[in-house]
């Protein structure tokens, strides 16, 4: 909001960025589906990350259709999707919602915008090869039901998780999590 010089508060409104938009649909598959969205609201009322927050996945698609890129990228919105795809499943024109959101998720990620649940488990993966890491009560217990320490994964096999980190250096993975571009 800014305020006009007779003190009067006006509210800036986001200018459409068509540029913004190309991108988004030339972004990755499903991206070319955006503009077939006619923001009936199915989408919405099928999330269920929208019934206990204020996720609107018609409004994210509606701001990408616009190019509101402000508006999107730096949005916590935008992490609240948990990738059901219900929203899919169930839209009329056949959009690809949830491809659109990984393809905006990425493009935020590039910026530096990362939900800090999100960075976590990045961390996670380049540290401990998993999203999760291993517990020592589990490793405990797996000792004693006669398994080896950490499972046969990335976790505990130590070719397996310097050939993983080689990936995620060569795709940028890591500098992303560190805030950098790719």
């Amino acid at each position: 909001m800014t305020v006009s010089p007779s003190g009067a508060s006006m509210t800036k409104i986001a200018e459409p960025n068509p540029a913004f938009t190309k991108m988004v649909e030339k972004g990755g598959p499903g991206g070319e589906t955006l503009m077939l969205c006619y923001q009936c609201g199915t989408c919405t009322a099928s999330c269920p990350s929208g019934r206990l927050t204020a996720f609107r996945t018609r409004q994210i698609i509606r701001k990408a259709q616009l190019g509101l890129k402000d508006e999107i990228l730096p949005s916590d919105d935008l992490w609240l999707c948990t990738t059901c795809y219900s929203c899919v499943e169930r839209c009329p024109r056949e959009v690809e919602i949830t491809d659109i959101l990984f393809i905006l998720r990425n493009m935020a990620v590039r910026e530096g915008h990362m939900a800090e649940q999100h960075k976590k488990i990045g961390e996670n993966m380049l540290k401990h090869g998993a999203t999760v890491p291993v517990k020592e009560e589990v490793m405990k217990l797996r000792v004693k039901m006669g398994l080896p320490e950490n499972p046969p994964t990335t976790v505990g096999n130590k070719k397996a998780m310097e050939d993983f980190r080689k990936i995620m250096e060569e795709c940028g993975f890591d500098k992303l999590m560190k805030g950098g571009k790719k």
